[in-house]
């Protein structure tokens, strides 16, 4: 009993000091080679879909520009006709424009998703070979800027792609 008692009255082991990081997902993300790349590559992908809403877009600006500077002068039936074009082609831009940002939002979001095994793994092999219990990320309401491992990972991030891409 008495042991137990020593046992009890011994102060345990004061715990190792965590080491904790944070890390900006949001700014990673944003900033990654990886990201503008294929930012870059959607660009290309959406450019010709996005060229010829633009066409359209000034197609109808010249239409209604002709509704008013020609309004007094059209005989009722052209100016119905002219009216209905401009109804059509104002449904068509809606349309393609609403079809291109969803189509536009799933594509990045696929991009996104191949890219973030890499982000997972880099954030990982970081924390193990600098020694981190923790690394947080945002949103937080606090981080102080002493703890942001957001550059160090995002300059491992960059590192490989270059090494990636410098293999190509």
């Amino acid at each position: 009993m008495g042991a137990v008692a020593a046992q009890a009255q011994t102060p345990a082991p004061a715990p190792a000091a965590a080491r904790i990081g944070y890390l900006d997902t949001k700014r990673l993300i944003d900033n990654m080679p990886q990201t503008v790349a294929a930012r870059e590559k959607l660009e290309r992908e959406f450019a010709q879909r996005d060229a010829a809403l633009r066409a359209d877009e000034t197609r109808l600006e010249e239409l209604r520009s002709r509704q008013n500077r020609d309004a007094p002068i059209l005989t009722l039936d052209a100016a119905d006709a002219l009216q209905r074009e401009i109804d059509a082609l104002e449904r068509l831009i809606r349309r393609s424009r609403d079809n291109l940002r969803n189509e536009l939002k799933t594509r990045t979001d696929q991009e996104t998703d191949r890219n973030w095994r890499e982000i997972e793994n880099t954030i990982v092999e970081f924390a193990r070979s600098e020694g981190y219990d923790l690394i947080v990320s945002s949103p937080v309401v606090y981080a102080s800027p002493r703890i942001d491992v957001t550059d160090r990972v995002l300059e491992r991030l960059r590192r490989q792609y270059q090494t990636r891409e410098g293999g190509r």
